[in-house]
């Protein structure tokens, strides 16, 4: 009996230890002066209660110090900042950096890992990387090999590695990863590829697997119950993630989860989106092809789907779900609900219940999307849900090689994984978005593992009769599904965006540009022209009582493919060469974080 209890009791602390590993990430997220997180919170709000810099004052914003990254290409993400220190990551080969915020930004120290270079190749858009993580005393890093890498963040030692996939079947890695109780959440990219997508749970401390949820395949595979994961309201039924497959399609059907991750720790669920199936060519996989395309909330402990919601059935235009999930809870008819607000690259802005799944929005975001005229909301429709597709821009009703043509939006979407922020304050969505539209040629393509499984040949522009450029930033109600105000820009804005409490949204532009805004109007109050393109994400924190805001900018990512990889063909980069081949006139490439601060 002895033995026993003291079993009993280690089996407890265990448990007791697991459940809150990660104690330090939640009080660090709670203290406004520390970013500790890529996405600001568990929420996703990309939202700061700093004040110091406000709309009385963001006009005399200076820069306060530099860092150069010593790498090229796209810098997506941001820095994060934990106690005193900064923690700086960069494209291929991810680098990280700590520098001693108390010591003049000195590099306490620098990991780089060893990585083959043939995995840059395998990579779609080019060799971003979202951000390093921070929990429980470690910075956590996936690279883009799929290396998750666990640091000790005081001295950058490695404390454990995990291979999380296999480069040479075209699976890679651009996203940041989650830390949530015990565990580390990871996706995979590779969409492009014909992998077949899945997120995976690490253990924080041992970096031993805990759980894998594929996006398709069968039941057991996808973490599915067919009586108890419910879409729109009822239970999935059995083999879901393969009976809207034709034969064993769903092996190498995409599906891919390198997008952001939301927690409702109440909740104990996670919520990401799943993207595009495999190929972008419909007519070689007829069906709903289910799971892709998919808002999932997941049980954090067992990885099971508590419900799905599949907003582009047989997607035909490449309009991957991964973008972020923002977490909210608001007043609806005189009731508090949890919500989940999400803009999709599909061009429609979603709000449902976040506990049940209930759709109850789903409006566009911008006015040009043309291949739906909206989704089915009514709950006794055999429709419900699904968006109605007009045939004139259908790839597969226009069919293999043939050209449709003035499609809206283009694939990559009114807004890609780009992280929009909310203010609690104004109770608005602030969203980077893109205003271009394509021709879109399918054909026929065969699949070999590690080779490009595309079958669709692109061409993208600005959206006609409009202003003329290819992005906005807009404010958005989530309730009513409107927009309140919007900015044009002559490029799509790939930055993600910042409110804070001091009534002031920041984002940056593709030609360089810091700009700040007006939460309340949109006013412009400030902009800076940074060293390169920005497609990094605004962050704010404070050092020794002075508030600071950080941005990278190095210009890339899907939007500035060309231009980071010295592209010239129109088609090339998935057609995005072309449509941003003027960038070139107003930025060039870099690799610089720059911070801005009040002067004394």
């Amino acid at each position: 009996m002895k033995k026993l209890s003291l079993l009993t009791s280690g089996l407890a602390l265990c448990v007791a230890t697991a459940a809150y590993a990660n104690d330090d990430l939640v009080k660090q997220m709670s203290d406004p002066a520390q970013w500790a997180i890529q996405t600001g919170d568990y929420e996703n709000q990309r939202y700061s209660e700093l004040d110091q810099i406000n709309t009385g004052n963001v006009d005399d914003l200076q820069v306060a110090w530099t860092f150069s990254t010593g790498v090229l290409r796209g810098h997506e993400g941001s820095p994060l900042v934990v106690g005193d220190t900064m923690y700086v990551h960069t494209p291929f080969p991810n680098i990280v950096y700590a520098l001693d915020l108390a010591d003049e930004g000195k590099i306490k120290w620098r990991y780089e890992p060893k990585q083959d270079p043939d995995v840059i190749p395998v990579m779609c858009c080019d060799t971003v990387n979202r951000g390093v993580a921070y929990a429980d005393g470690k910075i956590f890093l996936h690279q883009a090999d799929t290396k998750v890498v666990a640091l000790d963040s005081e001295t950058g030692e490695v404390l454990w590695e995990a291979v999380n996939g296999d480069p040479s079947i075209g699976e890679t890695n651009t996203a940041t990863v989650l830390p949530v109780k015990d565990k580390v959440i990871v996706g995979i990219s590779g969409g492009e590829f014909g992998v077949r997508g899945h997120v995976t749970a690490y253990n924080m401390e041992t970096g031993e697997q805990e759980w894998r949820a594929y996006s398709m395949g069968p039941d057991s595979d996808i973490l599915m119950d067919p009586e108890n994961t419910t879409h729109l309201g009822k239970p999935v039924g059995p083999d879901s993630g393969i009976n809207t497959w034709e034969g064993d399609q769903w092996m190498i059907g995409g599906g891919t989860t390198w997008g952001w991750y939301a927690v409702d720790m109440e909740e104990n669920l996670v919520y990401y989106g799943t993207g595009n199936p495999s190929t972008w060519n419909p007519a070689q996989r007829p069906g709903d092809n289910r799971w892709s395309m998919t808002i999932m909330a997941r049980d954090i402990d067992t990885g099971m789907a508590k419900w799905v919601y599949q907003m582009t059935p047989h997607d035909e235009w490449d309009y991957d779900g991964v973008n972020e999930m923002i977490l909210t809870d608001q007043e609806v008819d005189g009731e508090m609900r949890k919500l989940l607000t999400h803009f999709d690259r599909n061009g429609l802005g979603y709000t449902l219940d976040r506990v049940s799944g209930e759709l109850m929005v789903a409006e566009k975001f911008d006015p040009v999307v043309n291949w739906t005229t909206g989704v089915d909301m009514d709950p006794e429709s055999d429709t419900y849900g699904r968006p109605a597709v007009v045939a004139e821009y259908s790839t597969e009703y226009n069919g293999e090689d043939v050209n449709s043509t003035g499609i809206c939006p283009a694939a990559l979407g009114s807004k890609d994984q780009q992280p929009a922020a909310y203010s609690p304050r104004t109770e608005t969505f602030y969203v980077p978005t893109n205003h271009v539209c394509m021709d879109y040629e399918p054909f026929r393509v065969a699949y070999t593992a590690g080779q490009p499984y595309v079958g669709a040949t692109l061409a993208m522009y600005p959206a006609p009769d409009s202003h003329g450029g290819m992005g906005n930033f807009i404010a958005w109600d989530n309730l009513k599904g409107e927009i309140k105000w919007s900015i044009p820009e002559q490029f799509s804005v790939w930055s993600g965006a910042l409110a804070t409490a001091g009534d002031v949204v920041f984002y940056g532009t593709l030609e360089g540009y810091l700009k700040a805004v007006d939460a309340n109007t949109g006013e412009e109050l400030y902009k800076f022209k940074t060293p390169s393109g920005i497609i990094g994400n605004v962050m704010t924190y404070e050092h020794d009582g002075k508030q600071y805001v950080g941005v990278l900018s190095g210009v890339g990512g899907w939007a500035g493919i060309g231009l980071a990889a010295g592209l010239t063909n129109p088609n090339d980069g998935l057609g995005a060469v072309g449509g941003y081949s003027a960038l070139s006139d107003y930025t060039a490439l870099g690799g610089q974080l720059t911070v801005f601060a009040l002067p004394d």
